[in-house]
């Protein structure tokens, strides 16, 4: 998985109803991209994010 900073994340809900969410990568912490990223959700908190295959990096 590679990101950059202002690329979007979408974490696809695991279990039948959950929803999906989406945040905004504030910061890269891995070499060349790679997890953990910071990131900010829609709620406004930030969290520090390990992607599972659950997730998918949206770029503009």
């Amino acid at each position: 998985m590679h990101a950059t900073v202002g690329d979007e994340i979408q974490v696809h809900g695991r279990t039948v109803g959950a929803a999906e969410q989406r945040a905004e990568i504030l910061e890269v912490r891995g070499p060349d991209g790679s997890p953990p990223y910071v990131v900010r959700f829609a709620d406004g908190h930030e969290a520090l994010l390990y992607p599972g295959p659950d997730c998918e990096i949206l770029t503009d």
